[in-house]
């Protein structure tokens, strides 16, 4: 079965402080959920419709393992923090083969 990747590109952030209260949940959550987090951060270049916010890239064994990741108490948790303070794009794509 393929690795799969979590790809989240924020599009803009509205509340600093919110984002810091969710990232301190959520990459607890998201590792003890089997996640990798491979690259987290700015981007160095963004290009085309590019932005050059907060992006995050975690590799997880499957698409499964990913979507289960996604549903669990302690990342819901996490969301819950979040709340309205970012507005986000998260995909879950598998590896090529």
């Amino acid at each position: 079965m393929p690795k799969a990747y979590w790809i989240t590109t924020y599009r803009s952030i509205s509340d600093a402080e919110k984002v810091a209260a969710y990232a301190k949940l959520a990459g607890p959550a998201l590792s003890a959920a089997g996640g990798t987090f491979l690259a987290r951060g700015l981007p160095s270049y963004a290009f085309e419709s590019g932005r050059m916010e907060r992006t995050t890239l975690i590799e997880f064994d499957s698409v499964d393992a990913a979507l289960a990741a996604h549903e669990t108490p302690a990342y819901q948790e996490a969301l819950r923090a979040l709340g309205d303070g970012a507005d986000r794009d998260l995909r879950i794509i598998e590896a090529a083969s």
